[in-house]
């Protein structure tokens, strides 16, 4: 395969952004992506959240808190994203900063939601749009897998019928989403991580010049390469 960097950048794709629900993998392709290429990686700080952990077990009582903390932190990150030489570097970050508001619609209160949407509108406009997204798909089952081995403890009670809403909100958002070309890639057969094949597979079809939205539903039988 010819060199990925200078595909992406013939292309004129210098900011990169994969977006998914909970699980579906979007920190392990980030990373591979920048592995492959040398590009800044900008990670969504779930880890370093105070409020996470207090969420997932009162999610009215902390779900504001939690937003406004990822919001904050993904805008400092958008920053830097902005201030890099657009000529030369390549980013690829593990969230859309649009996303957080999918989060915010599901889990926030309507008061809470205004003051959230105010704040987020005066942020908004120095923000860089992606110039490639890379939607990551993925059924309820197969994220509870995931979540259940990569073994978060805050994550241990979440289940199907909350991943489920998620899901729809996700798959809304990106139906309307129309700020970047949006490949949409369907994960349950996918194991990036583990089969090179998945992976070169996937590359070739990111590395493709496109506008709007395509999607990659893979022929693979799950566990196999």
């Amino acid at each position: 395969m010819k060199d990925l960097k200078k595909r992406f950048l013939e292309n004129g794709v210098r900011y990169i952004a994969v977006e998914g629900n909970i699980g579906a993998g979007k920190t392990t392709l980030a990373r591979l992506i920048a592995g492959e290429t040398g590009a800044s990686l900008f990670e969504e700080q779930v880890d370093d959240n105070p409020f996470l952990s207090k969420f997932y077990q009162d999610r009215h009582g902390y779900a504001f808190q939690a937003q406004i903390f990822f919001l904050l932190n993904r805008y400092r990150q958008q920053l830097e994203i902005a201030q890099r030489d657009l000529f030369s570097d390549l980013a690829v970050a593990d969230y859309l900063f649009e996303k957080d508001s999918i989060f915010a619609h599901v889990v926030l209160g309507d008061d809470e939601l205004v003051l959230y949407n105010r704040l987020l509108e005066q942020l908004r406009g120095r923000i860089v749009n992606p110039d490639l997204v890379i939607y990551l798909q993925a059924s309820p089952p197969v994220l509870v897998d995931r979540i259940r081995r990569r073994g978060r403890s805050f994550e241990k009670g979440l289940g199907e019928d909350y991943l489920s809403t998620l899901n729809e909100a996700f798959n809304h958002f990106f139906f309307h989403y129309e700020s970047s070309p949006l490949l949409v890639v369907n994960t349950d057969r996918l194991d990036f991580a583990a089969s090179r094949e998945h992976l070169e597979d996937l590359f070739s079809r990111v590395t493709e010049r496109f506008t709007g939205t395509r999607f990659y539903v893979p022929s693979w039988e799950p566990g196999l390469s």
